[in-house]
């Protein structure tokens, strides 16, 4: 039992060490232990412990908060910032379980969150400086657009009306922020087909990883797409 337990301790600092030492030293970076317990208290509470909590209390007022927060989110440098607004951006789940907008948790929403974070650091780990940087900086890209998009939503009215209102005005682009990152994943996708086939220094393991992900959230946001802005025949059901 000791010669096993020495076996794992072993094999766990062997995976602890990246592919550079200055990496290593970094906040959140030395061992997987931080952000798989980050990610794992992530799940727990958007999937469980927060619907639960709060099942009987009223929907709490974050207009100022969100406000703070998308503004924050709009500005971006540097793969370990990036990770950490990986990290920062899990808050959005937790905001709609503490608004009590538990139909906006969706399978794509976490998924695409939880993905993210620990891909994010694995490739920061392990194979920093490495031709998959590009998808970060198209992803901030789309995500600049999408967080002034959020930010623009959380300072308009309240009231129904005044909120129809505010929307028709500054957030009729919403269909076309949408088309942006479809765009953005078919341009992912297309970028790793060609680095595969040009046999690069990014791992095929990894290009693999990248492919299936991308493909699956192309297909979830085209679902969306298709939900949210294709008209339905008159008297058609609504999912």
């Amino acid at each position: 039992m000791s010669n096993y337990v020495e076996r794992i301790s072993v094999q766990y600092r062997n995976f602890s060490k990246g592919a550079d030492p200055v990496i290593d030293a970094w906040p959140l970076m030395q061992t997987p232990t931080p952000i798989l317990t980050i990610t794992g208290l992530y799940l727990l509470f958007v999937l469980w412990i927060g619907p639960r909590w709060m099942e009987r209390r009223k929907p709490f007022e974050m207009k100022y908060t969100l406000i703070v927060y998308n503004a924050s989110q709009v500005v971006w440098t540097g793969a370990w910032v990036y990770l950490m607004l990986k990290i920062f951006e899990l808050l959005d789940t937790v905001f709609f379980v503490l608004r009590k907008k538990q139909n906006q948790v969706s399978f794509l929403h976490v998924y695409h969150h939880t993905i993210m974070v620990l891909f994010t650091w694995f490739y920061l780990k392990y194979i920093p400086g490495t031709q998959a940087a590009f998808i970060g900086v198209l992803n901030s890209f789309v995500h600049i657009f999408m967080y002034t998009y959020y930010l623009l939503a959380a300072l308009g009215p309240q009231t129904p009306l005044e909120k129809r209102l505010w929307d028709q005005k500054y957030l009729f682009w919403k269909r076309y922020l949408t088309t942006l990152q479809l765009l953005q994943f078919g341009i992912m996708l297309c970028y790793f087909v060609l680095i595969n086939s040009m046999q690069c220094q990014v791992p095929r393991a990894l290009t693999y990883f990248f492919v299936s992900n991308i493909t699956i959230f192309l297909f979830l946001f085209i679902n969306f797409y298709r939900k949210a802005y294709q008209k339905r025949p008159v008297g058609a059901k609504v999912d």
